[in-house]
């Protein structure tokens, strides 16, 4: 059977029924079926415009970004999806904060919905730095379906993660073209 470590902290009963879509080789044929766009997103800069639309139309008055960037070594090495930070900078003799998002490069050629899913994840932690309630409120605010992109995010994850499918290093196929 195969491990759902990107499903750890769902009830039994979830992981159960995910185990039977893989067990009739379902799951992908369901996430293509309800997930079938692709999206252009595939340079930095296309990555840093979809970024800053989505902050301009829902965190106008928060700071400003400095670099949003797809890193290709970002889910092997940190085990995350996504990341911000703030890098200090010296400008004469003041330290000025420079704000930076990088999304995982297997999001290029992810569904649309999970790279704004990301994004927006990412976004919300410019205003909110924990995982608390006001941190969802804020993701629900930007993306209304965020805990179910969340979790069919998990599921896309979980799909790619299966024996037979590429490794973390090679971008996953783009859905509908399997």
């Amino acid at each position: 059977m195969p491990q759902l470590k990107y499903l750890a902290g769902y009830p039994e009963e979830v992981k159960a029924q995910v185990r039977q879509l893989i067990a009739q080789d379902r799951l992908g044929e369901m996430l293509r079926r309800k997930y079938p766009a692709t999206h252009d997103v595939r340079t930095d800069k296309a990555l840093y415009d979809y970024t800053l639309e989505l902050k301009n139309r829902f965190l106008r008055k928060t700071e400003p970004l400095a670099k949003v960037v797809f890193d290709n070594n970002l889910h092997v090495i940190r085990n995350a999806l996504g990341t911000h930070s703030t890098v200090p900078r010296v400008q004469g003799g003041k330290i000025k904060a420079k704000r930076e998002i990088r999304v995982a490069s297997l999001f290029k050629d992810a569904p649309p919905e999970f790279l704004q899913m990301i994004v927006v994840h990412e976004l919300a932690h410019l205003k909110e730095r924990e995982h608390d309630k006001a941190f969802y409120q804020l993701c629900t605010h930007m993306a209304p379906d965020y805990h179910q992109l969340e979790f069919d995010l998990r599921l896309y994850l979980t799909q790619l993660a299966l024996p037979g499918a590429p490794d973390d290093s090679s971008p996953p196929p783009i859905p509908g073209t399997a």
